[in-house]
């Protein structure tokens, strides 16, 4: 595989892309080895569908469209990052436990902790920021 790979999409801000982001990942996530059953690979599906969630429902209609950036480096560091165009960044709220939203930033903190990934947010040259995580690169070792 080569030394590093990318891939990237661009959605509207509407409810159904997070759905369309999630296959895009996991489209890309099987072209770069990783079985689509792998657990890191659902993971990474739950991981894009918060963020996903949140640049489409926490941008207030400033941010028309959201990207996906996916990066491969060395086989060893997975990074992918979910860019809008709004300039506040996310925010943890708190969540009683009645409530149904809120929750979605502390859930992408854990499951990347809990790979052993990290989590940044970077400010964009348009006034947005990109929310970026970065994950070891698990690939199973396949049987022959």
């Amino acid at each position: 595989m080569a030394d590093h790979q990318e891939a990237s999409v661009t959605l509207p801000s509407d409810p159904a892309s997070v759905f369309s982001a999630r296959t895009y990942v996991s489209d890309v996530l099987a072209e770069w080895g990783m079985p689509r059953d792998a657990e890191a690979a659902d993971t990474v599906r739950l991981i894009v569908s918060e963020l996903a969630t949140n640049a489409v429902m926490h941008t207030r209609g400033q941010s028309p469209v959201f990207k996906v950036d996916m990066q491969l480096e060395r086989d060893e560091h997975l990074r992918i990052g979910v860019t809008d165009s709004h300039p506040c960044y996310p925010k943890r709220l708190p969540a009683a436990v009645q409530q149904d939203n809120g929750r979605g930033m502390v859930i992408i903190r854990w499951l990347t902790a809990e790979c052993g990934g990290s989590l940044s947010v970077r400010p964009t040259p348009e006034g947005g920021k990109t929310v970026w995580i970065a994950l070891p690169w698990t690939v199973p070792v396949q049987q022959v």
